[in-house]
């Protein structure tokens, strides 16, 4: 069983990754995904008992204060509060040190005994509760944690007569952490706002009287009211009105969207102009708003390979820079006998051990790249779908309700019988309106466009796969594929091959003409197939249509190879030869047929619209099944990965370039919180700069 929790008080990334390590050994547990970007905590466990007091008991031995809780169903009254309000503690420790520390170094330079006096008070009230939060996790057998790592070096600083230095990293430390908290959680908020659509209240309608109810107390059956610039809160069927509505917050769609009654609507859209009324069709928790947060938060969960790495090298980075600190403060002391110097160098090194910045540098910059990527209607299913795809040599995709809309048209209608357009199309959608294959449909939508009137026959029989045969009282009447009308013995001398699909028509075995249906290709296909090859990225058609149509549409989009007729299995072949021939492969399609070639791609992309299998399979999903989707979701990977490997060379650079100052006496230990909290500060703002870049 699958539940989530909320992991509050947990200020410290690294001490995420030990909690997270921590509840998978616990014997309840089959898996746990913690994830310090969006302080969620995903447990899979045989759902026997509310795991929360053994959670928190478990957290709260890795990072005093941990308090983990099931997730409310229920959407809460969101409480602004403010920056201030919410760190009230934290800001008036640092003022008040802040004022103490300078005070004392006016006073020391005449009063030196007064002056300690005020460096040390100033110290107590910095660095009291870090000294206290380091005893206590000492205590619990956690020792290499930031709370210990900057007592020690200030302690140290202090014995040593450092009063001043001792108390301005302190300082420097809190303001440097202060701010670095205030980041790291308005960096999350934008994410999840971007994500996080859900309504907190619904205006229901009950005998014409309006009432607001809590949104998670709508039941299906419900009939709501949305008003101009309301955001439509449940998916559900508009009963009354006409409007046009703003999709983008769900598919990034900029172009508004006219819904009238009898259509469905989903949630997180926004009303443009008139009053609706919506029959809610699904609750909120599964409405489509509720669906993609979802989406966000399991991908957020699905760490890449990356994150795995420093987490890894998290755990042997501190313990040997630690270890070297040691070495630093005792071997050259015992030859040169310097012992204040090595000592304050060895400080240094053990301010600079700490490995937050590395820890948090990468799982942000994917969690920004996922926001960034769900505002514009592309949802990633985890860190590893943009890894692979931000690797991507090829793409491959599937013609119909790809790069075309799926909507079948009548293109063409050819007579070889002196019939003329408008009596061929009479006979053919007279007979076809019995069928509802969607080729079938398309006639008949023709025939009603042109307001054709349809005669009844006398009697219709559908021949499986060929088509229909139909008594008229002019004859027998035959509309389907060639080898039905050779099935009949139709001379077919006459007939011509076309690009689409053509439906023949045939009276008393005598051929009459032909139908041409065509898919409509999407309007941005051509542009987006463009933009790919600009990405440098082959580009190929794996579909089970007919190779004139599928060459037609690949002439027209610019595709640079087209593979047509396939079954389902022998497109994975055709996907395994691009693999060879190209490199890390993608797919993209959106029907049922397609799941088993999705789930084989190195990346299997569906489109919104597809079925709910091939959804299920894919890694990414287009809400708004627009071909332009697709570069723009591999140049959202490219720079997502991009930042996260900036992040660590960034954090990495830093603290190795101050070790070596330190070693070599020209960086203190200002130097050393600037090279944590400093460069964790500059590694949050990196990553945010995903959700602004335009694509």
């Amino acid at each position: 069983m699958r539940e989530i929790y909320i992991v509050n008080n947990l200020g410290c990334a690294h001490c995420g990754g030990k909690i997270e390590e921590k509840i998978n050994k616990m014997p309840e547990v089959e898996k746990a995904t913690l994830v310090f970007a969006t302080k969620k905590l995903e447990v899979i466990s045989d759902g026997k008992e509310d795991l929360s007091e053994k959670l928190t008991a478990v957290a709260d031995s890795i990072e005093s204060g941990v308090v983990i809780e099931k997730e409310a169903k229920q959407v809460l009254k969101k409480k602004k509060v403010s920056t201030f309000a919410s760190h009230k503690s934290d800001f008036l420790q640092v003022i008040g040190g802040a004022i103490l520390f300078v005070i004392g170094i006016f006073v020391n330079t005449r009063f030196s005994t007064a002056g300690v006096i005020l460096y040390l008070v100033a110290y107590l009230i910095l660095g009291l509760e870090i000294i206290i939060n380091a005893l206590k996790n000492i205590a619990k057998g956690q020792v290499f944690d930031e709370n210990f790592l900057m007592s020690l070096a200030t302690i140290a600083a202090i014995v040593i007569g450092e009063y001043p230095e001792a108390v301005g990293v302190m300082l420097f430390y809190r303001i440097g952490e202060l701010f670095q908290d205030i980041a790291v959680e308005r960096s999350r908020s934008q994410i999840m706002e971007a994500a996080d659509m859900r309504p907190e209240t619904i205006t229901v309608l009950t005998k014409g009287v309006e009432k607001e109810i809590p949104a998670g107390e709508g039941k299906v059956g419900d009939i709501i009211l949305i008003k101009p610039g309301d955001r439509i809160p449940l998916d559900g069927i508009v009963i009354e009105g006409s409007s046009r509505i703003d999709t983008s917050p769900v598919t990034g769609e900029p172009v508004p969207v006219s819904v009238s009654q009898g259509e469905a609507v989903v949630s997180g859209c926004v009303n443009k102009q008139g009053v609706l009324k919506i029959k809610v069709e699904k609750a909120l928790e599964d409405s489509m708003v509720t669906r993609i947060l979802e989406a966000v938060e399991k991908a957020a969960a699905n760490k890449p390979k990356m994150d795995r790495f420093i987490t890894r090298f998290s755990k042997v980075y501190t313990p040997v820079v630690v270890l070297i600190a040691a070495l630093t403060a005792i071997v050259p002391s015992l030859i040169t006998g310097d012992w204040n110097h090595y000592i304050y160098t060895a400080i240094t090194f053990l301010v600079i051990s700490c490995p937050c910045a590395l820890v948090l540098s990468v799982p942000l910059s994917f969690f920004s790249g996922i926001g960034a990527a769900s505002k514009r209607g592309i949802l990633f299913k985890g860190g590893l779908a943009i890894e692979s795809l931000a690797d991507i040599k090829a793409i491959v995709m599937d013609k119909t309700g790809t790069l075309t809309t799926g909507t079948f048209a009548v293109k063409k209608i050819v007579s070889v019988s002196g019939l003329t357009e408008k009596q061929m199309l009479t006979m053919a959608a007279a007979v076809e309106r019995y069928s509802t294959h969607p080729i079938a449909e398309s006639i008949v939508e023709e025939a009603v466009h042109r307001k054709l009137t349809l005669v009844q026959p006398k009697q219709v029989e559908e021949i499986s796969g060929k088509g229909l045969k139909a008594q008229f009282r002019e004859g027998s009447l035959l509309v389907g594929n060639k080898a039905l009308l050779e099935k009949e013995g139709v001379l077919l001398d006459r007939y011509q091959e076309e690009m689409g699909t053509t439906v023949l028509l045939a009276l008393d075995q005598k051929l009459l003409g032909w139908i041409v249906i065509g898919d409509t290709i999407k309007e941005d296909a051509k542009e987006a197939v463009h933009k790919m090859k600009a990405l440098h990225l082959y580009t190929g058609i794996l579909t089970g249509d007919a190779k004139s149509a599928a060459e037609a549409v690949g002439k027209i989009v610019g595709v640079d190879q087209v593979f047509a007729k396939l079954l389902p299995e022998e497109k994975l072949l055709k996907l395994e030869e691009t693999r060879k021939d190209h490199g890390v492969v993608m797919f993209v399609g959106d029907g049922i047929n397609d799941a088993p070639v999705l789930a084989g791609a190195d990346v299997g992309a569906a489109m919104g619209s597809g079925a709910d299998a091939a959804i299920e399979a894919a890694d990414v999903v287009f809400m708004n099944n627009r071909v332009g989707a697709i570069p723009t979701s591999i140049e959202i990977a490219r720079r997502t990965k991009s930042i996260a490997k900036q992040n660590v060379i960034i954090a990495l650079v830093v603290k190795a370039l101050v070790m070596i100052l330190g070693f070599l006496g020209m960086a203190n230990m200002w130097f050393a919180v600037f090279a944590d909290t400093g460069v964790t500060m500059i590694c949050v703002m990196n990553s945010i700069r995903l959700l602004y870049k335009k694509y």
